[in-house]
């Protein structure tokens, strides 16, 4: 029992001199550390500006059942045709503000949008914004993240 507490007491030393050693570092590199944080602060607020509002596989099956909502894959057709969400509309991200008319009909329901990772969503949910749907969500990890969860794919 003895042989604990010292080991703890080494450790708690040890952090303790870590964090005199963070701090200090700090104190000589303000400019820095200052630059760091508003560079981190910056790349948050950008996501959260940019990525719009995401669901999660579930919340997106709970959408899809009570308020009907549309399914768009942003993916290439080839992809789209190798597996994809039930009743999910292929536009791909590249052709999306062209073929904006096709989703003009479903401007009064929920679109939750998605692509391989879910990291070409967010381009696809400012467009369909700035095109009138109020209502646009992303599928957070795409469908790699659908597939991670053993929910179903349709393939073509």
């Amino acid at each position: 029992m003895l042989f604990r507490s010292r080991e703890f007491a080494w450790r708690a030393s040890r952090i303790r001199s870590d964090m005199a050693q963070f701090v200090e570092f700090l104190g000589n590199h303000w400019l820095l550390s200052t630059l760091w944080l508003a560079a981190l602060a910056a790349i948050i607020l950008y996501h959260q500006r940019t990525g719009g509002a995401s669901v999660g596989p579930q919340q997106a099956v709970m959408l899809i059942n009570r308020k009907d909502a549309v399914v768009v894959d942003v993916r290439e057709k080839k992809e789209f045709e190798a597996g994809h969400i039930v009743d999910a509309i292929n536009i791909p991200l590249i052709k999306l503000k062209q073929r904006l008319n096709e989703l003009k009909k479903y401007q009064d329901k929920p679109v939750i949008v998605y692509c391989k990772m879910g990291q070409h969503s967010a381009e696809a949910i400012k467009t369909l914004q700035e095109a009138g749907h109020s209502e646009v969500y992303k599928l957070s990890g795409g469908v790699s993240e659908w597939k991670a969860q053993s929910l179903p794919l349709v393939q073509k």
